[in-house]
């Protein structure tokens, strides 16, 4: 089945279940609808219904912060990462670098991020904060994931080499997330030397020429190392490119990856399911009641 212009709005089929289900690393709840407390139970339940056991909901303002901590403590399928996404890096004020601390002590609030560099959108987008006020932010999110414990999630687009200027520079906390994986080989091996966890999306599944690279490198990552993320409502795999996403679309991108690596697809399920719960200590966090409260999320 394609993705042309003319399905664009059917969302892709729910697939089976993976042996003991998988954990969405990096999704963005709020975006697929569910600030409504009876959409965030449907998407949650389409996504148990494939096999998904948990998934970490990630901000990308502070007001996505606060609901995505919220969330977390209203299902127990849900963890949040709080902190602001390098593009709002204008945003980060005193008063919101102190929102966002004050929320990384909630106990189901499991990593700081995502942060980063983005040069994509540098000269596409007004509003985006230059790369030097995003490398100011990017600086003190990684002091912040080191004062808390907490796992770095970064956001990387075409800012490879920066980034690494700035871990450099800084030091990279003891847990670090790529998420949406987006380099090439010589990136892999870099993680790969430093232990740093590569999540992997829609986008490596993808079947054009710029997605050849990311492939290449994506056989390279060692299996302890690997993570798969929806990133939804963005980046619906193959073949349902440009169709909606959402968490329970994960199975689609394991199944590809398995096959691309060469591994039984429950492997590698488990494998990243593991993973996910070991970067982001999931087994340890209290889990909340089954219900989702009714309550304002800001």
């Amino acid at each position: 089945m394609g993705s042309g212009r003319g399905d664009r709005n059917v969302p892709p089929p729910v697939p089976e279940p993976i042996g003991d289900g998988v954990v969405d690393a990096h999704t963005h709840l709020d975006a697929c609808g569910a600030r409504d407390p009876e959409v965030l139970v449907q998407v949650l339940d389409r996504a148990t219904s494939a096999g998904v056991t948990a998934m970490v909901t990630t901000a990308d303002d502070l007001a996505s912060a606060r609901w995505a901590a919220w969330a977390a403590d209203s299902d127990p399928r849900v963890f949040a990462a709080v902190g602001l996404h390098p593009t709002r890096s204008n945003d980060l004020t005193d008063d919101a670098r102190a929102a966002i601390e004050d929320l990384t002590a909630r106990p189901r609030v499991v990593a700081v991020g995502e942060s980063g560099l983005d040069d994509y959108w540098t000269t596409r987008r007004e509003d985006c904060a230059p790369l030097d006020v995003q490398r100011e932010a990017f600086a003190w999110h990684i002091d912040l994931a080191k004062r808390t414990g907490l796992p770095l999630v970064i956001h990387d687009r075409d800012a490879h080499d920066a980034i690494l200027d700035v871990l450099a520079a800084e030091g990279a906390p003891p847990t670090t997330v790529f998420h949406c994986f987006s380099g090439d080989v010589a990136l892999a091996e870099r993680c790969a030397q430093e232990g740093w966890y590569a999540s992997l999306s829609g986008t490596a599944t993808f079947r054009n020429a710029n997605a050849a690279e990311l492939r290449r490198a994506a056989l390279r990552l060692p299996a302890e190392l690997v993570l798969v993320e929806t990133d939804a409502p963005f980046l619906t795999p193959h073949p349902y490119r440009g169709r909606p996403n959402e968490p329970y679309c994960i199975p689609h991108t394991v199944r590809d990856l398995a096959e691309l690596r060469d591994e039984p697809a429950e492997r590698l399920a488990r494998i990243s399911a593991d993973n996910a719960r070991r970067a982001f200590q999931l087994a340890e966090q209290p889990q909340p009641s089954l219900s989702v409260a009714r309550e304002s999320a800001q």
